[in-house]
């Protein structure tokens, strides 16, 4: 078997350590964050247009005429709450996480950057556990990355996360004045973060709608809801076959009121851990049902006979 490259070696081993189960460790308390269900300021804004927004090789989307009304009956149902989101998301940065503003900019970038791959009762436990360390910039700069590690297993990749915060953090002390970036373009500077985490730390952490944060969540549901087109694009106009939670971004910001961009993802992503879930959606307990394309797409008849077929 010939011998594999020295760059394809070190990917390897790398891969590995991440998977590796790392040594016994002890239980640790859960420290509580309150929940403060505060608003980021914004001033009125109206919808962009698609020629300012949309992507130069795709041609004019319009969204489905009935999307306010969407929106309104997702509203209504996430008005009760209930969702790990609407208590444990990142925009979710309580007040006595820090002692003032600055402070929990840099809370919200740290929670932001652990919830990468990483299911939010999760986060949130690890970033109160670095809020009771102390999440100070210069307190998590001057922290060893295996301490860091320690205090933020079991997040995803939590090995490379810990050399992250700890560089980033040094980051923000030399160079912001231990307050965090204020751009999505030098966030995006910070290691271990891109361009999903920039959008959602300046809607939340400085109050700026400066773009829509899509995860998973919002891709899945913007899809199934019609409020992107069937085919995506490259640059050039090609017809690709996979569409990135990139190109829903930009499709969403090209004619969804930009008053809409701040909630639109704690507002998706509960309803997508609550009802529109990624496998069996719970359409009949859906209100949009009757307006959503993919309602009942996945119906139990269907499962049950792809459940029969694996079987054979």
């Amino acid at each position: 078997m010939p011998e594999r490259p020295p760059a394809a070696r070190s990917a390897a081993s790398r891969r590995a350590s991440d998977s590796s189960p790392s040594a016994k460790r002890k239980k640790r308390d859960h420290v509580e964050l309150k929940v403060e269900h505060a608003t980021p300021e914004r001033g009125a804004r109206g919808a962009s247009t698609s020629a300012t927004r949309a992507s130069p090789g795709a041609p004019p989307f319009a969204p489905p005429g009935d999307w306010p009304e969407v929106l309104r009956l997702i509203k209504q149902m996430r008005a009760a709450g209930g969702a790990p989101v609407d208590t444990m998301g990142c925009e979710k940065i309580s007040e006595d996480a820090a002692p003032d503003a600055k402070g929990r900019r840099f809370v919200t970038l740290v929670s932001a950057m652990l919830s990468s791959q990483t299911k939010d009762p999760i986060t949130h436990a690890a970033t109160a556990r670095l809020v009771a360390f102390g999440c100070t910039p210069e307190k998590i700069a001057g922290t060893s990355v295996e301490q860091l590690d320690a205090l933020i297993t079991p997040v995803g990749f939590h090995q490379r996360k810990a050399g992250y915060l700890k560089a980033a953090a040094a980051i923000c002390v030399e160079r912001y004045d231990s307050d965090i970036p204020p751009s999505v373009e030098t966030l995006t500077e910070l290691p271990g973060v891109g361009p999903k985490m920039a959008y959602l730390v300046m809607n939340v952490g400085w109050g700026k709608a400066s773009g829509i944060c899509v995860d998973v969540h919002v891709h899945r549901i913007a899809e199934r809801m019609g409020w992107v087109p069937p085919v995506a694009y490259s640059a050039n106009g090609t017809p690709r076959k996979t569409r990135t939670p990139e190109d829903t971004r930009v499709c969403l910001e090209s004619w969804l009121p930009e008053e809409e961009w701040v909630e639109i993802n704690p507002l998706l992503v509960g309803h997508g851990q609550l009802t529109c879930t990624p496998r069996a959606p719970k359409c009949g307990e859906c209100l949009v049902n009757a307006l959503c394309p993919s309602a009942f797409a996945e119906s139990k008849p269907d499962k049950e006979r792809r459940a029969r077929g694996s079987e054979k």
